[in-house]
């Protein structure tokens, strides 16, 4: 199937009605439940970017730099917390894209949205957006916030070999998580819990 075809379908399964949670679910560490929430939740937004190379499509995650924060070093898709000058989380998701990768907002085409995702760690409530551009992008980094970028062709992240588990171990308890497993790196936690229902989107679109 044509890269453009394959995502004009994308696009329509977005439209449907999403895996939601129980798709999140599935990445998801052992001891994480949905948790309730009585105080205000912080607006942000991510963009899972869908780009071409070589006829494949690939997808882009940062490592985050170092810097104490409860986010920090980790692997995750370009994005943050919505600011008053944004119009949408959507707007939110491609000025970070910008500000941190270098991807201009105008060049992104926008399919759709994936469900929000709470990180009771930060209090985050992450709007995941999903886009596509239309060539390969000339990513310009901000080295105070990306460490480096890793770049992955979208058929080996939907293989089911990449997902992995490892036990950690949490004061007395024994934790299961899951991650994919993408050249050495390890994808885990909300990314991973978001690329889940992706992946799942994709496969109700086959």
């Amino acid at each position: 199937m044509q890269i453009t075809d394959w995502i004009a379908r994308l696009k329509k399964e977005l439209e449907k009605p999403l895996p939601g949670i129980a798709a999140q679910m599935l990445m998801s560490p052992s001891l994480m439940r949905p948790a309730h929430v009585s105080m205000p939740m912080r607006n942000s937004g991510v963009l899972l970017l869908l780009y071409p190379v070589k006829e494949r499509l690939f997808t882009v995650f940062m490592k985050r730099t170092e810097y104490g924060g409860p986010h920090s070093g980790q692997i995750s898709f370009p994005g943050g917390k919505f600011e008053n000058g944004d119009s949408s989380l959507t707007d939110t998701a491609l000025r970070e894209s910008f500000e941190e990768i270098g991807i201009p907002p105008d060049a992104v085409k926008v399919l759709g949205n994936l469900s929000p995702l709470h990180i009771p760690v930060s209090n985050f409530r992450i709007q995941p957006v999903v886009g596509f551009v239309d060539k390969k992008p000339s990513f310009k980094t901000d080295p105070q916030e990306v460490d480096h970028l890793i770049e992955t062709a979208l058929d080996v992240l939907l293989n089911p070999d990449v997902i992995k588990k490892e036990t950690l171990k949490l004061g007395d308890l024994f934790i299961e998580v899951p991650y994919y497993d993408i050249n050495g790196h390890h994808i885990w936690g909300a990314t991973a819990m978001m690329l889940s229902e992706f992946a799942e989107v994709v496969r109700k679109g086959d």
